[in-house]
């Protein structure tokens, strides 16, 4: 069963009720991430994710974990491009312990002046290991070669020196603006009555002014460069990525099903050929990032730094074959069942399913229907899949990023 309430000062209520289950998964979702960043803000997003758990009107930073520790629950937050979110994860006879501790750090945080100068040493420390992890900063890379330093193209950690720059004056103005009412989703799903999940979120939340969120509109100029980091390492790690579809466009879902094909799975051509067949690579996937404003299909491979041309000449014949629409009728079928039994597992979760249904409701303002979702699915044919690949690969934005000991970009 699924329940939607708003709340008359903009807050909005989702709980997916999934009675069979002895736990809950409570989220407080808001539409806001990186991607909204302005220069001077960027990296503050993630900030105040971290800050969030240093301390409230009436809890330490310490109370906050040993209180969660002590009901046997977990809890967490990440930033995205565009929503941040926090949560907490606790068995149903716990779910109202577990909430007001959540709520308690997302509307009291006070951000202790001597917590923040030890926040900032710790994302300037989370902000090296992302260097040093090369494919996560060579899919950084390839979003900044991509959509270039604003918007998508931002690292949602920021810079260590933004991050160093960071007041509570700054802090304040930001959540003034974005953390509004209105730009507010709670979102549950688990073994938790209606009722009583509507009694915690007005307990908490009725109280939170009635704000509106002030809009930023993106200006998305897909910049198609050839960017590289030279570094000392073993491998060398390869991005390439092809402009795609914006979220809820008609062929999402036939992008999707080729994705699947192309470099989703152990099956896909990618891995049985770059991997599998020449041994060129460990790694080697395909994936598409769907957003308001634009998207992108990315292929990702960690390579022998000593042959790693080879491997870009494979990786263009998958494409290159992909682009003359030789997919076989067993290969979109087995692309169309990953994708029905990805969405299909997400049912069983009840982490995967509080941030499916506040994602949708943050993005398109409607509830998640599964079946809805499932019905498209299985009506995408052959031919939407052909038509989704003339749009996918389109040369003129692509845009690609190498990692390793290099001297020179890819083209």
């Amino acid at each position: 069963m699924v329940h939607y309430k708003q709340l008359e000062n903009g807050v909005r209520l989702i709980v997916k009720q999934m009675s069979g289950l002895m736990s809950v998964t409570m989220g407080i979702i808001v539409g806001t991430g990186a991607c909204v960043e302005s220069a001077k803000e960027d990296g503050i997003s993630h900030f105040i994710e971290h800050m969030m758990f240093k301390g409230t009107k009436k809890r330490s930073a310490f109370a906050i974990s040993d209180e969660m520790d002590a009901i046997g629950a977990q809890m967490n937050a990440f930033t995205a491009k565009d929503i941040t979110c926090y949560y907490a994860k606790s068995t149903s006879g716990h779910a109202g312990e577990a909430f007001e501790i959540l709520s308690d750090l997302f509307l009291n945080s006070v951000f202790p002046a001597d917590e923040m100068k030890r926040e900032k040493g710790v994302v300037s420390e989370e902000i090296s290991m992302n260097e040093d992890t090369p494919d996560d900063l060579c899919l950084d890379v390839l979003s900044k070669a991509f959509f270039g330093e604003e918007n998508y193209g931002r690292n949602i950690l920021g810079s260590k020196k933004n991050v160093r720059s960071f007041t509570r004056g700054d802090i304040a103005a930001y959540m003034d603006e974005r953390y509004t009412a209105d730009n507010i989703v709670i979102s549950m799903a688990g073994n938790i009555e209606i009722p009583y999940a509507e009694e915690l979120v007005e307990r908490y939340f009725s109280s939170l002014p009635a704000s509106k969120c002030s809009r930023r509109p993106l200006d998305v100029t897909l910049k198609g460069k050839n960017l590289h980091r030279k570094k000392d390492i073993e491998q060398v790690h390869i991005g390439i990525a092809f402009p795609s579809m914006k979220r809820y466009e008609r062929l999402c879902d036939a992008t999707q099903i080729m994705n699947a094909v192309l470099g989703g799975s152990m099956s896909s051509r990618l891995f049985q050929t770059v991997r599998e067949k020449l041994g060129l690579a460990y790694t080697v996937y395909s994936f598409t990032s769907m957003y308001e404003q634009s998207g992108l299909l990315v292929v990702y491979a960690g390579v022998n730094a000593k042959d790693y041309m080879s491997s870009v000449s494979a990786i263009y014949d998958c494409i290159d074959a992909m682009k003359k629409k030789d997919m076989t009728k067993e290969e979109f079928a087995r692309g169309k069942e990953q994708l029905l039994s990805s969405s299909i597992f997400a049912q069983e979760s009840t982490s995967a399913q509080m941030l499916l249904y506040g994602k949708e409701l943050i993005y398109s303002g409607k509830i998640y229907d599964f079946e809805e979702r499932v019905n498209k699915i299985n009506s995408v044919t052959l031919d939407d899949v052909f038509e989704a690949i003339d749009y996918n690969f389109d040369p003129t934005y692509k845009a690609t990023a190498i990692i390793g000991n290099v001297d020179k970009s890819l083209s």
